[in-house]
């Protein structure tokens, strides 16, 4: 079964003529504009359209298809989440890594404690930043994603290997 990345959100509409405004999820915003089609899922459903425009404004994607022509229409698909099959994912580069592989990773340090389960990324400005839980009961210890903390990623083995920083625990 074919996997699909999620690259936006949709948030709303833009004028009357069915044009989709969307936070982009992705890293790159313009890739909309390399794509011909998108898949919306909304309500346990999905459906292909066309893309027949793209545009910016602000933060968002404003996205025009060719099946919706009109606001009432568009305004259907409002907190729907765009998708694309994996075959479309733009390629990594050598330590990049799509962030869906890296959730439920065993995070261990260099002496190989073992730190818990890698269960959430929060994204702020400067760096992402990879908490950690054993137990749910326990409380979150926060990595930021950088290479100073972040040693290795072994995806086939399921391992994050880290270095805390002083004061991180």
């Amino acid at each position: 079964m074919e996997q699909y990345f999620e690259i936006g959100k949709i948030t709303g509409t833009h004028g009357i003529k069915g044009t989709m405004r969307v936070f982009p999820t992705t890293q790159d915003p313009t890739r909309f504009e390399r794509l011909k089609e998108i898949i919306v899922e909304i309500r346990d459903n999905r459906e292909t359209f066309q893309i027949q425009k793209v545009a910016y404004h602000k933060q968002f994607v404003l996205l025009t298809v060719k099946e919706i022509t009109d606001i009432n229409v568009a305004e259907l698909y409002k907190n729907g989440t765009i998708l694309i099959p994996d075959s479309f994912a733009i390629p990594l580069e050598e330590d990049e890594y799509y962030t869906r592989d890296l959730y439920g990773l065993k995070v261990i340090t260099e002496d190989g404690e073992e730190l818990g389960e890698l269960t959430k990324i929060y994204v702020t400005g400067a760096n992402d930043v990879y908490a950690v839980q054993k137990n749910s009961d326990e409380k979150e210890l926060l990595i930021p994603a950088i290479k100073d903390c972040i040693k290795k990623v072994d995806l086939k083995a399921g391992v994050m290997t880290v270095t805390l920083l002083e004061g991180l625990r």
